[in-house]
């Protein structure tokens, strides 16, 4: 082979290895930092790129997708004093490739170390009761004062979660027996209420109930005085119409009239109370004989007029 053919094939080969190392293809969901002399200069996208051979290197290779850190087991000292056992875990996205790379080192020991320092304070300077019950309050806490620790990085914090609160076992079996204590203190205001409603139910059921039997006797004796009346205006009209059949010389009406006081009489002796001891005629012909006599004076009398 001549001499031009080698410097041919050499020219060739070389060209193939500046291609080969000037072609770059970065996958999707990740940003290559390119330095040039080792200066940032720029980031490479997903998909192929160009750079310089020997004159440009790759830096940092970046995974810009969401990411889990998980946040270890640490003891934290509450405002009242107890101490508790927490986890949890971090998700984070890289927004710039060269902050993330250049403005930090070692940028997930910065992040875990910044949460684990900023859940000790956060939680730190709560109850016991609030550590517990207001975990929503405390993961909004953290997210907003480490977002904003990391904005110089380049990153974007998007939640923090809390997994664990775990307090001393005797601490839990204390807070057990409280729980407890609570419980049985509702359950007795309960039932003391129930009962005092019961009660209440019970006096106004008997207050209408007292109220309606003294409209019902009301009424009764109304009804009562009211027959009376009519009874008085019945006797009453019957004694004038027997005074004016007498005045006109009816007989009947006279035996009518002394027949019912003589029963009237009879029925009040009859009902009486006390013990007496009565002589006086009951046979029924000396009764029509009585009230006969009578009927003769008066018609004897009338006849005088």
């Amino acid at each position: 082979m001549s001499e031009f053919g080698i410097l041919v094939l050499f020219i060739f080969g070389l060209a193939a290895v500046v291609i080969f190392l000037g072609v770059k293809s970065v996958p999707q969901g990740n940003e290559w930092t390119v330095e040039r002399f080792g200066k940032y200069t720029r980031s490479l996208r997903p998909g192929l790129n160009l750079i310089l051979p020997v004159v440009d290197q790759i830096g940092r290779r970046l995974n810009m997708m969401e990411q889990v850190l998980d946040v270890p087991t640490q003891e934290i000292i509450t405002k009242d004093n107890a101490m508790v056992s927490v986890d949890g875990v971090v998700f984070y996205q890289v927004l710039d490739s060269a902050k993330a790379a250049y403005e930090v080192n070692n940028l997930e020991y910065a992040i875990l170390n910044l949460t684990m320092t900023n859940i000790r304070t956060v939680m730190g300077s709560m109850d016991l009761d609030e550590l517990l019950s207001k975990r929503d309050d405390i993961n909004a806490r953290l997210l907003i004062v480490v977002d904003e620790a990391t904005t110089p990085w380049g990153i974007k914090v998007t939640r923090i979660e809390i997994k664990d609160i775990s307090p001393p076992a005797d601490l839990v079996e204390s807070m057990a027996r409280q729980m407890k204590a609570e419980r049985d203190k509702r359950a007795q205001i309960l039932e003391a209420e129930g009962k005092r409603q019961s009660e209440i139910l019970k006096a106004d059921g008997d207050k209408q109930a007292a109220i309606l039997k003294a409209e019902g006797q009301k009424e009764a004796a109304f009804r009562e005085a009211e027959a009376r009346e009519r009874l008085a205006e019945a006797e009453a009209k019957a004694t004038q119409m027997v005074s004016v059949a007498i005045a006109q010389g009816d007989v009947q009406a006279v035996n009518y009239f002394v027949a019912q006081k003589y029963v009237e009489a009879l029925t009040a002796i009859g009902t009486a109370p006390n013990q007496k001891l009565i002589f006086m005629p009951m046979e029924a012909s000396g009764l029509i004989g009585a009230i006969g006599g009578v009927a003769e004076l008066a018609k004897a009398a009338m006849e005088k007029k």
